[in-house]
């Protein structure tokens, strides 16, 4: 794609194609601001205790969605689904309010070298003014102010990131770490307590389900849910028609008779759950309550569709009687006990263990049994265990003979032993050495700015 931007010759129909393809995902932007315009003054919410509006949540969104498009480029729309551009419009905002307290600064020049240095607004390796204009036009449908403010944003954002990464450096044994979950081989000794084992065949009395129940009556606690009734409208024209029969008051039923188009129902669902037909809608607190605040919500643009919706009917959470989920209590009872029994086992043979390093004498007051695996590196999955990861790191740690801590996985409680451990190459480890080094680093500042924003996250609420 950015080579066909290159060549004149071609540059105009890119334009147009991509405008074809990548609009729809803008129209949201632009047309349902259009519909909301008048709110865009309230407060969507608070970051750091300051009020965030509409407007400034829409350009957070619009600089997100433009990130997006230089990114995916024509695939935007087939990956658009995935990327909760809202919750990123959020983390951006929050992130900025961050550089402004530590007074982040990006010169004009800063601002010009970047968007001169993008390929996709060159032409035989320069940067040309045309190229600039009309894709930003054409393909981003943005100003140049606009295009630029949002550059200058992610430059104050590139700097912080540097802020709280800087000074993070890597060892030799985190990078020899690294090349051998590449590279090793681990085979292990096992033993397993696997509550699905002994859950097999239990049968509770109906009075320990009533006392479990009883104790933990909460876990049981139904959801509040919800049925939608929704038109889905499949073009602008007709999304601007429902619009104006909203703002008169018009009704939903009387939307989907004027534009011909079916009047349909979600059914129940519970909140948290997926939404029936509107899959793309997260069923979270703050959609529902949205809805639950307006008649009508507005026409909301998504997959080249608008969608009208209202809450119909609506169930408030509430507390079952033990009839009613007998059955799902009993399998909460099964699993509870059945892990308390694999926990008894499994400590029952570590404390055996620390008598005598010998699995096959340990496994035989518990009922349990030795098992092996071949040869696996880190990060496959294997039947007998599911994800190798755990059990990889731990064993990478153990000594000859040493049998391991008690390991939680999810399939159950384990302690295991190396059977076999493939050695390390050398000369590979030394021709990769330098790239492993840059590669182990950069994981390193990620995993640290990611700690950095969870707890900026919690500070912002």
């Amino acid at each position: 794609m950015l080579k066909l931007l290159r060549n004149r010759k071609t540059a105009k129909k890119v334009w147009i194609g991509l405008a074809i393809i990548i609009i729809p995902a803008f129209t949201f932007w632009g047309f349902s601001g259009a519909f909301r315009g008048r709110e865009e003054s309230r407060p969507l919410g608070k970051i750091f205790g300051r009020q965030v509006s509409g407007a400034e949540f829409k350009d957070s969104l619009s600089a997100v969605t433009t990130a997006a498009i230089m990114r995916f480029g024509d695939k935007l729309p087939e990956v658009q689904k995935y990327l909760n551009l809202e919750s990123q419009a959020w983390d951006r905002l929050v992130l900025l309010a961050e550089a402004r307290k530590r007074h982040i600064k990006v010169s004009d020049k800063e601002v010009i070298d970047l968007i001169e240095s993008y390929p996709f607004f060159q032409y035989k390796g320069s940067f040309d003014d045309k190229i600039y204009n009309q894709t930003l036009q054409y393909v981003f449908r943005l100003q140049a102010r606009v295009f630029e403010e949002q550059t200058r944003q992610s430059l104050i954002l590139n700097k912080l990131y540097k802020q709280v990464t800087d000074g993070l450096t890597v060892d030799d044994k985190e990078i020899a770490f690294v090349f051998d979950k590449e590279n090793q081989q681990i085979s292990i000794y096992y033993i397993a307590g696997i509550p699905s084992d002994f859950a097999k065949g239990m049968k509770p009395a109906e009075k320990e389900l009533k006392e479990y129940f009883a104790k933990s009556r909460l876990n049981f606690k139904q959801p509040a849910s919800f049925n939608i009734e929704y038109v889905c409208i499949a073009s602008i024209e007709d999304a601007k028609k429902a619009s104006g029969l909203l703002d008169k008051n018009g009704s939903l039923e009387k939307i989907a008779k004027d534009l011909k188009i079916e009047l349909k129902q979600t059914g129940f669902f519970a909140q948290g759950d997926s939404v029936p037909g509107i899959e793309w809608l997260a069923s979270t607190p703050e959609i529902l309550s949205k809805l639950e605040q307006m008649k009508h919500s507005p026409p909301i643009a998504t997959d080249g569709s608008y969608y009208i919706l209202r809450i119909k009917d609506k169930k408030e959470t509430y507390t079952p009687e033990f009839e009613q989920v007998k059955q799902k209590v009993k399998d909460a009872f099964v699993n509870a006990e059945a892990w308390k029994i694999a926990e008894q086992k499994i400590n029952q043979c570590a404390q055996e263990l620390s008598k005598n390093p010998d699995f096959n004498q340990a496994v035989q007051k518990s009922g349990l049994n030795v098992k092996e695996t071949a040869p696996f590196k880190f990060g496959v999955q294997i039947p007998e265990l599911g994800s190798t990861d755990i059990f990889w790191e731990n064993a990478k740690s153990l000594k000859p003979q040493e049998a391991s801590r008690i390991i939680k996985a999810a399939s159950g409680f384990y302690i295991i032993k190396v059977k076999t451990l493939s050695p390390r190459d050398e000369k590979k480890y030394s021709q990769e050495k330098s790239s492993l080094e840059q590669k182990t680093l950069e994981q390193k500042k990620e995993e640290r700015f990611n700690q950095f924003f969870e707890e900026l996250k919690n500070k912002a609420r």
